[in-house]
């Protein structure tokens, strides 16, 4: 007997780490997208040359003033526009690096960023139904859209213009040096509060915007929910009721968004003010320092009054990079907290992993098969379940220790009341879930050793609504079998009865069938489904009550459709209609996770006290009244 690898209940979800330094976020991230640093040594060459090339304007703007006007009697006009037309061919030379430059990151991070998602992506239907059903499917969504979204603005700009930013601002003061040390002494004094309180801003700002991803997630989530839910929501007159839900969700995220706005105005705040006071103090240094009002000869002292002008240049050249710092560090903590959402889905263990070799979400290659994996053998399969038990988390033991072995091409329906057990265990045998304890075996094979490829290809589940991609009917049945021909499909139609119905469909096979099926019935959706595991030709079907939301009329239609699907395998079928289960070959009852009856519907109805019996007698007696 084997027990299942599982989690510990209460780590069940879709893990984040809030715990870790942004820069570890940011070195876990980009390690995940090693592409995002393709060519990174070119493109901070060019940022080199693009920050370089502003210093020329404060410097020609001194040299124009000094040399080209005031020191000569008359001033030099070829002096001035050779000087200016240099500037200007620099500034020109900047600017094309700048753009060369953004485009290369803009390439970089999109590229980069759709490896993220697809991996994102991928994981997600690596992980149980049981994972998956622990956050709202738009939140999860959220994390490889919107979250994504976040990290690609800021690597796409504002990663780089952090570099930018920080080269310019040395750049400026190593400038502002070799004109005058004393006034860029003064300079880096008017910035230095900034550069005191920016730490705990910074904290602040980042646990405040890991509250606003997550409120947006809450919010998408609730969104999809309603917009899948709106018939239900039509139908309750309950749109009032939904839209004061929704408009709380959005009030969430507006609050969330503000509670930003207070750590960001302050450096803001902080920030213009030290634009100001560094001016105004420069000029009035500068002048002083330049006139020798102090009667003291100081080293680098001897300002002209070009040099004044220039550094005041230098200031804005000094001051654009403190602010536009500030304005990239929270476009940072914004893309850490995005970035934790993403790296949380990809860190959560996909705790249902294909033997056959998962994907790794991090590198993206295929792990090495599990010891013993091996492929279902060819032929007939059989099923043997041995002491199965589940629970789900933070509750009781739902299945309690089920055995039962089930013939190849046997037929078997699975009764009992609701809350009995019936959709875990049709989950558990086609391995959406993983039991607590005990095996499943087919074909002999224990399930957690069968590969996907060979384990989706043999075994399929028909779920209770029958699902529909948004394309058209024939473009659903592909999804059963990729390679299939029109000509197979008709066939395959054809052997279920269903020729006639799909000559009948407005465009035939090409007739769209709307987002989730929506422009079918509820029957005609679940004839769609029928058809498609049929193209798939499983050894094993399992249908989760497959006529339950039908129509007498389409349950006669649903029912040939089952026949012919059954026919020549073996079929599990969950059903509340107990019209099913009379043709059975087995019936199996469940009553609160234990399998307390089996046998043929004639000699379960015949049980005195027999569950099974009571449950048809009750059917008997409500079809009668109808």
């Amino acid at each position: 007997m084997t027990a299942a690898p599982t989690r510990d209940s209460s780590s069940l979800g879709v893990e984040e780490r809030t715990d870790e330094s942004s820069l570890e976020t940011v070195r876990r991230g980009l390690a995940l997208t090693p592409n995002a640093l393709r060519g990174v040594w070119i493109t901070i060459l060019l940022a080199v040359i693009a920050t370089a090339g502003k210093v020329v304007v404060p410097i020609a703007v001194q040299a124009i003033l000094d040399r080209g006007i005031i020191q000569p009697e008359v001033p030099d006009v070829a002096f001035v526009a050779g000087a200016a037309g240099l500037a200007a061919a620099v500034l020109l030379a900047t600017a094309v690096c700048n753009v060369v430059m953004n485009r290369r990151l803009f390439r970089l991070a999109e590229s980069s960023l759709a490896t993220l998602r697809k991996r994102a992506f991928r994981h997600i239907h690596d992980l149980s139904l049981l994972t998956q059903g622990t956050e709202q499917r738009g939140a999860l969504v959220s994390r490889v859209t919107s979250d994504v979204d976040t990290v690609s603005q800021f690597m796409s700009f504002g990663g780089i213009m952090l570099v930018v930013m920080t080269m310019q601002l040395f750049l400026a003061t190593a400038v502002m040096v070799f004109y005058s040390w004393p006034l860029a002494i003064v300079v880096w004094l008017c910035y230095l509060p900034i550069l005191l309180v920016m730490g705990t801003l910074q904290r602040r700002i980042r646990a405040r915007f890991q509250h606003v991803r997550t409120e947006v997630g809450r919010m998408l989530g609730s969104v999809s929910e309603a917009l899948v839910g709106s018939a239900t929501v039509r139908a309750y007159g309950i749109e009032a009721r939904t839209r004061r839900t929704q408009e709380a969700r959005v009030r969430d995220v507006r609050d969330a968004q503000f509670s930003v706005l207070k750590p960001q105005s302050a450096s803001f705040f902080l920030s213009e003010t030290a634009d100001g006071l560094a001016t105004a103090v420069v000029i009035v240094v500068g002048i002083v320092l330049g006139t020798g009002m102090l009667g003291i000869d100081l080293p680098g002292g001897d300002l002209t009054a070009g040099g004044v002008v220039a550094f005041v240049f230098l200031v804005s050249l000094f001051s654009q990079p403190v602010r536009m710092g500030i304005e990239m560090l929270m476009q940072a903590q914004n893309a850490v907290a995005g970035w934790r959402r993403v790296l949380g889905v990809l860190d959560t263990p996909a705790d249902v992993a294909d033997p056959g070799g998962a994907i790794d979400p991090r590198t993206g290659e295929r792990s090495a098969p599990v010891p013993g994996a091996r492929a279902l053998p060819e032929g007939l399969l059989d099923i043997g379940i041995e002491d199965l038990r589940f629970t789900y988390p933070t509750g009781p033991e739902v299945l309690h220790g089920i055995s039962v072995d089930i013939p190849a091409r046997s037929r078997i329906a699975i009764v009992g009341e609701t809350g009995s057990g019936k959709t875990t265990f049709a989950k558990l045998l086609t391995r959406m879930m993983d039991p607590a304890s005990g095996e499943i075996r087919i074909g002999g094979v224990p399930l957690q050793l069968i590969p996907y490829s060979s384990l989706r290809s043999r075994v399929i589940m028909v779920p209770q609504e029958g699902f529909l991609f948004d394309t058209t009917v024939g473009g659903n049945l592909l999804y059963g079998r990729p390679d299939a021909t029109v000509e197979e499909m008709r066939r395959a139609l054809d052997e279920l009865g269903l020729g006639t119905w799909a000559d009948e469909l407005p465009e035939g096979l090409d007739t769209p069938v709307g987002q989730r099926g929506e422009s079918l019935s509820a029957g005609e959706r679940q004839l769609v489904a029928l058809a498609r595991a049929y193209l798939a030709d499983p050894d094993i079907i399992v249908l989760d009550e497959a006529t339950s939301a039908v129509d007498p009329a389409a349950d006669v239609r649903l029912q040939q459709a089952i026949d012919g699907l059954a026919r020549g395998r073996t079929t599990i079928t969950i059903a509340h209609r107990l019209s099913t289960a009379e043709h059975a070959d087995r019936i199996m009852v469940l009553d609160q996770g234990d399998l307390v009856e089996q046998g043929t519907h004639a000699e379960l109805v015949d049980l005195d006290g027999g569950i099974y019996a009571g449950l048809h007698r009750s059917w008997v007696a409500h079809r009668a009244e109808r």
